[in-house]
């Protein structure tokens, strides 16, 4: 084993620590003073209040009428069946799951789609809201070829 040493002069031993010490607290403060993490692009699920669940849908791209053509409260049971099963397979694809709500009331607000490309008339929006949260929905059009879909604006 070897051991080397090696003399320095004071003065340089100060400026050392000193140049230390300063780095030290630049990266401090730089890391202190960092900006937050940019907000999420997600949209809001937050859906309390009729303006909130309109701009949830206007933020995925769906033109709505700003009053739901119908408001309606409805339980779910304790363990899904069907006709709920299917539907919460639905829910599951676009990042919704109605597990945690059963048992729950839910409140079903449905819009009139006014932008639904190649649709005139005939299709809504179905937003179902828990705890004041978005926890399901849907796009539903009637008439000939009628269907149920995921709340993805179609390309």
């Amino acid at each position: 084993m070897m051991i080397v040493t090696a003399k320095m002069p004071k003065r340089r031993n100060l400026l050392l620590g000193a140049i230390l010490m300063l780095t030290v607290l630049i990266a401090a403060f730089v890391l202190l003073r960092r900006p937050a993490a940019p907000e999420s692009t997600e949209p809001s699920l937050q859906a309390e209040t009729n303006e909130q669940r309109v701009a949830y849908l206007e933020s995925l791209g769906w033109e709505v009428e700003a009053e739901p053509v119908e408001t309606l409260r409805l339980s779910l049971p304790e363990q899904l069946a069907e006709p709920y099963l299917s539907y919460n397979e639905l829910q599951r694809k676009q990042g919704f799951d109605l597990t945690p709500c059963l048992g729950k009331t839910l409140e079903r607000c449905t819009y009139r789609v006014t932008n639904y490309p190649g649709r005139s008339s005939g299709c809504q929006a179905d937003l179902y809201v828990c705890d004041g949260m978005i926890v399901a929905g849907d796009i539903v059009c009637t008439g000939a070829n009628g269907f149920i879909d995921t709340l993805e604006f179609p390309t």
